[in-house]
Parts: structure tokens; sequence; C-alpha cells
């Protein structure tokens, strides 16, 4: 698994640490599911959304874009 360095303020990274042990987690944990709830995706697996949102309508592009959405928070609570 790749590995990232980051910089967080003092209280950022104490918050952090104690979610973790509160939670029984991990920091890298957390920020993963933090991530994931903002939206962060591959360009594969966001074009793969749309595509499926445009296989199953007929739409103009500003519906099918309103489905991509859709699709997208869909998809994200699955996590």
């Amino acid at each position: 698994m790749p590995r990232l360095t980051i910089s967080l303020t003092g209280s950022t990274h104490r918050a952090l640490k104690e979610a973790a042990a509160r939670q029984q987690r991990s920091m890298g944990s957390i920020i993963e599911e933090s991530l994931a709830l903002r939206g962060l995706q591959t360009y594969d697996t966001a074009r793969e959304i749309v595509a499926r949102a445009r296989a199953h309508t007929r739409l103009k592009d500003e519906e099918a874009t309103a489905v991509a959405v859709k699709e997208t928070r869909l998809h994200r609570e699955e996590r």
C-alpha cells in the first residue's frame, strides 16, 4: 500500500488521533473514509458511473448529468 506524509495542525492531528482511539481504527482508515465521503474517486470510476447513468436513459446532457450526480451519491452511500 502506498504511503503519504501530510502536515496537519496540532489540534487537527490530536483530534484525528483521539477519534481513531475512540473508534479503535487507524488514522489512515478515518482519512480514507473522509476522502470517499467527499467524493474522491479515480477518473475511471467516475467515467464508469457516468456511462452507467447514460446507458439507462435517453436524456439530454443536462438530464444525464443530474442522473450521474444521483448515481455518484448512491455509490458514496454504499461505502
